[in-house]
């Protein structure tokens, strides 16, 4: 009788596992075909002087140092990227690795492993034709986390927008990038992205290279957990040239940026750029 009921449980679990990898398949299935989706075909654009000439000053510093002219003007991005995330102020750093595409046909991609051993978890964020989804797994097998509101995509659309940084040939003017000089350090980008217009801050050297960005971002980093727009920014520690991009290459992240409130939750380093 007893080895009956251990001969069921077995094959009940065998049951779950192969639904759990079924399940794993079609998921990563799915994060491939967005990763292909946003791939785009090489431009026969080169970026040129003449193209930012018309720009205040230091947003022109900025461009001459991201961009040297004559590199292909990029319309895709891939990145690596190690560091560690951290899910509040009171949880613990885990060691983290991602890849991740980021594309002028208004969609990133992000596939991470976060933690190790038992308590390490596998998936993915994306954001491509108004839909954002935030999906993890335990081991890439027990779901934890698989999210596809209207606010997340809200908060993925504004991640993306930040993310641009990783692809200056997206804030070119010639994509209907509007900027404007605050000051001499301080430069600001205003553009929409799926009819939601987003604004960016940048603070640049008198080299041009970028030390922090900043923007309103969707978030439910509240007291109540509601949802509204957040001081959002990014502190970059470092930069590194990638062909004839020089993008940031080390960072730190968090909510209520500029605030008593800020909230780091995010430090990355970028290994490997590869512009398509």
């Amino acid at each position: 009788m007893l080895t009956k009921i251990l001969l069921s449980i077995a094959v009940l679990l065998a049951i779950a596992f192969l639904i759990l990898v079924v399940i794993r398949i079609k998921n990563d299935n799915e994060v491939s075909k967005i990763w292909q989706e946003l791939a785009d075909l090489p431009t026969e654009h080169v970026f040129t002087e003449d193209m930012v000439a018309s720009l205040p000053s230091p947003v022109q510093r900025y461009f001459l140092h991201a961009i040297t002219p004559g590199t292909p003007l990029a319309s895709a991005v891939t990145l690596e990227m190690s560091g560690s995330f951290r899910l509040g102020e009171d949880k613990p750093w885990v060691p983290m690795q991602a890849k991740q595409r980021i594309s002028l046909l208004k969609g990133f991609v992000w596939q991470a492993t976060v933690g190790r051993g038992l308590s390490q978890f596998v998936g993915a964020d994306y954001y491509i034709k108004g839909t954002g989804r935030m999906r993890f797994s335990l081991w890439g097998l027990v779901p934890l986390v698989n999210a596809h509101t209207h606010d997340i995509a809200r908060s993925s659309l504004g991640r993306l927008a930040g993310e641009f940084v990783w692809l200056p040939s997206a804030l070119l003017p010639q994509q209907g990038v509007i900027w404007q000089a605050i000051d001499e350090r301080t430069v600001q980008a205003s553009f929409v992205i799926d009819d939601e217009p987003v604004t960016l801050r940048l603070i640049v050297d008198a080299d041009g290279k970028v030390l922090q960005l900043s923007l309103p971002r969707w978030g439910d980093a509240t007291e109540d957990d509601s949802w509204n727009y957040i001081p959002f920014g990014v502190e970059f520690q470092a930069e590194q040239q990638f062909g004839g991009f020089t993008i940031p290459s080390q960072m730190n992240a968090g909510w209520w940026f500029g605030t008593e409130h800020y909230l780091e939750f995010f430090r990355a380093t970028i290994a490997k750029a590869e512009f398509e």
